[in-house]
């Protein structure tokens, strides 16, 4: 691992030669006696001694290379002296003849290397084998490929890597990396080897030349991933290893660099009169100029605008709206506008997904999808209370704007669309559509979006209860799939289906059945809340995506990891629990590691190597953060499974581990958007709006500029926060209020 602790060496290090005497060779070295060279070492200071004797012509060709060695090893704050043995004084390292063909490398007073004379045979070497040995902790030699792999481990999400292989110890090639490795040794983890094996391992077979890679290992999450290897094409060279470094630096390129060349200035000109557009690259190297919030900047966010900032974007699939033409667009056609800011990363990643969005309804969308850039059009959007960015609003004729605050992503947003396409509840009329309704027949181009229908059933006079379930339906609208029947021929569906009335049918598509609720003396909040836990799978599998979802349901986590699909035996075993109201105190799902990679981590963040699969958890996140792993030699059954989960609930299972009660909080206030999402789920719907009906029974209204007076944030279904579940006590540790919702399952 890398240290820091090689800054003590850079407050000042001096290097002293003590060598045999020979004035036509050392002019510009200084001369010490022993005495006065010890008295001058300071601590934290190193010095290359060679003690002199008398003139001796075998020493010259090193004393020459040893002068051309000042001045580079001063450029790293390292002076050069030499030191002559007399009579006089008496010192160890004047000694036997064979001791004064070494050098002595010092550190204040304390021996640290000394080199045979023939290895520092010159400057090359001299400056190499200095640094060499002054940089112990920053350049790790090694020999073998399991050394290496060791380190590219060790070092994953950690910091990158400088692997250099070198012919020989000493040679120009090795000099250039110890310079580099004094510079950069500190940010990256300088590897160095002479193993001609260990370069064919890493698939390299130019022994005869020296090379460096780059090992991109700080973005590496996944220990069983390999590290992004980038070889430098260049000669080994100071100024080359310094340039291909900075180089690394830069954001990886996501799409090929494509260069226009010409050949000759009526190219040029020919190029420029054509009015051809060239794209130039350029590089920001100026920190002075870069925004200040970049460097707070969420993290995927920032990576997204940066790697597609010069996507060519299809702009033309959208119409872009000015304060002139903002008022007569939206009066004209049911539309959908995007409000964004041009300066502002969020906003210019979300209008990528925006116009994904548009090409995904090209051609098939009644609804007009058009943009504001608030940046040019602050008071349109101040009309249009537009406080933040980016922002969708829906406009249809003769109702107010819906504001959306879903996730901001296409596929979310298309749901969004698509639902709202029908109003409201629906108005059923009849019993034979209201069948049609729940089998799926009447929408089935929306069950994709929302594979549970609700119905709610209403007997004429109910209408208090009427009007709670509109409020319902209305404030889902664009997340749900509502209809209201209350015809005098209700009993019909009320009989065959079990319902008390007033109730609701709720139609699950995918699994071919319809159960009913009563809604006795249940309000719009509470129809809300019911509607919200039965568009929840009963068996998810968890994505990134989702995982804040059912996080929100405050309940410990029974999750079956799996690297690939489940056995259908397994789920069975699970779902026949969960229809056992066994599992209520649980959220059941399962993780597929193959579409989900940061299950591996999270497997490994509970055990100390990754445990056979498939393999069943349970994650007491919101009290004690306690983990329970299900026996690995008992086979996932029902009736194993009952048992494991009652001993858990007597206190009988030890955990695993307990993960840290640690908040994850973001850079900046502006940032926290679970925050904002339960502020607005805390807001109870206030407006009424009138008996919604179908799309096509829509009225005509007289036209008119549409303004957001709603006084309810519209919240999607899956960042309504879920109060009041019945809890029970599976652990001992749950009465303490620890926080662990922002925390890594």
């Amino acid at each position: 691992m890398m240290s820091s602790s090689f800054n003590i060496f850079r407050v000042g290090i001096s290097v002293v030669i003590m060598c045999i005497f020979y004035k036509s060779a050392v002019d510009s070295l200084s001369e010490l006696s022993p005495q006065k060279y010890f008295s001058t070492l300071q601590p934290g200071k190193a010095s290359l001694a060679y003690f002199c004797q008398a003139d001796s012509p075998r020493t010259s060709i090193f004393l020459e290379e040893l002068n051309e060695a000042i001045t580079p090893l001063q450029d790293y704050g390292i002076s050069v002296a030499k030191v002559n043995c007399v009579k006089e004084e008496t010192s160890r390292y004047c000694g036997k003849e064979e001791d004064l063909m070494k050098a002595y490398l010092f550190r204040g007073n304390i021996l640290l290397r000394e080199f045979p004379t023939d290895v520092l045979f010159d400057v090359n070497a001299i400056v190499a084998h200095v640094l060499f040995a002054l940089l112990f902790n920053e350049v790790k030699y090694i020999t073998t490929l399991e050394d290496l792999q060791n380190i590219e481990n060790a070092l994953k999400g950690k910091a990158n890597i400088a692997f250099s292989y070198v012919r020989a110890i000493g040679t120009p090639e090795h000099r250039a990396v110890m310079e580099a490795a004094f510079v950069y040794g500190t940010t990256y983890q300088f590897v160095l080897t002479t193993e001609t094996a260990l370069l064919e391992s890493i698939g390299n077979e130019d022994i005869e030349n020296a090379h460096l890679y780059f090992f991109h290992c700080k973005q590496v999450l996944d220990l069983t991933l390999q590290c992004r290897r980038t070889l430098m094409e260049q000669p080994l060279t100071t100024l080359n290893i310094h340039q291909f470094i900075k180089t690394m630096e830069a954001p990886l390129l996501g799409v090929p660099v494509e260069f226009l060349v010409l050949d000759d200035i009526d190219s040029l000109i020919s190029h420029v009169e054509s009015n051809v557009h060239i794209e130039e690259i350029q590089e920001d190297e100026d920190e002075d100029t870069k925004s200040p919030n970049m460097d707070v900047q969420d993290d995927e966010v920032a990576e997204t605008v940066y790697r597609d900032r010069k996507r060519p974007l299809p702009l033309e699939l959208t119409v872009e709206l000015t304060e002139e033409t903002f008022n007569t667009t939206v009066v004209a056609s049911d539309s959908i506008v995007l409000f964004y800011a041009g300066w502002q990363a969020v906003s210019m990643a979300f209008l990528q997904s925006y116009i994904d969005l548009a090409i995904k309804l090209k051609g098939t969308s009644t609804m007009l999808l058009t943009r504001v850039n608030c940046a040019d059009w602050s008071d349109l959007c101040t009309k249009q209370n537009v406080t933040e960015f980016p922002v969708v609003k829906m406009y249809k004729e003769g109702k107010n704007p819906v504001s959306y605050v879903g996730m901001l992503g296409t596929e979310d947003l298309l749901k969004f669309i698509q639902l709202s396409r029908i109003s409201c509840p629906v108005n059923i009329t009849s019993v034979q559509e209201a069948e049609e309704y729940l089998s799926g027949e009447l929408y089935k181009d929306l069950i994709s979006y929302s594979s549970v229908s609700v119905l709610g059933l209403f007997s004429p006079n109910m209408t208090t209860a009427k009007e709670d379930f509109t409020e319902a339906g209305n404030y889902l609208k664009g997340y749900a799939i509502t209809g209201i029947y209350s015809e005098e021929d209700v009993l019909i569906l009320s009989d065959k289906y079990a319902a008390t009335l007033p109730a609701l049918l709720l139609s699950r598509h995918k699994e071919g059945k319809i159960e009913s609720i009563p809604l006795a003396n249940s309000h719009a909040q509470d129809i809300i809340q019911i509607i919200t836990n039965a568009l929840l799978e009963t068996f998810p599998e968890i994505t990134v995506e989702n995982l804040p979802i059912y996080l929100r349901l405050q309940k410990p986590l029974l999750i079956l990891f799996s690297d690939g699909s489940i056995n259908p035996q397994y789920k069975k075993a699970i779902l026949m629990l969960v229809k056992e109201k066994h599992l209520d105190s649980l959220t059941p799902c399962w993780l597929n590691l193959k579409n989900t990679p940061v299950g591996r981590g999270i497997l490994q963040s509970y055990f100390d190597t990754m445990p056979p699969l498939p393999l069943l958890v349970v994650v007491n996140l919101h009290s004690g953060g306690q983990v329970f792993a299900f026996p690995s030699d008992q086979a996932i059954t029902e009736q194993n499974l009952l048992l494991w989960l009652k001993k858990l609930e007597a206190g009988l299972e030890n955990h695993i581990t307990i993960l840290p009660a640690q908040e994850w909080k973001p850079p900046l206030p502006a940032y926290d958007f679970l925050s904002m999402m339960d502020a607005a789920a805390s807001q109870h719907p206030t407006r009424k709006d009138p008996e919604c009906t179908k799309e096509m029974d829509v009225q005509e209204n007289d036209k008119k500029q549409h303004e957001d007076k709603s006084a309810i944030i519209k919240e999607p279904i899956e960042t309504l926060r879920i109060k009041h579940w019945n809890r029970s006590n599976w652990f001992k540790e749950g009465e303490k209020s620890f926080r662990h919702d922002n925390k890594e399952l």
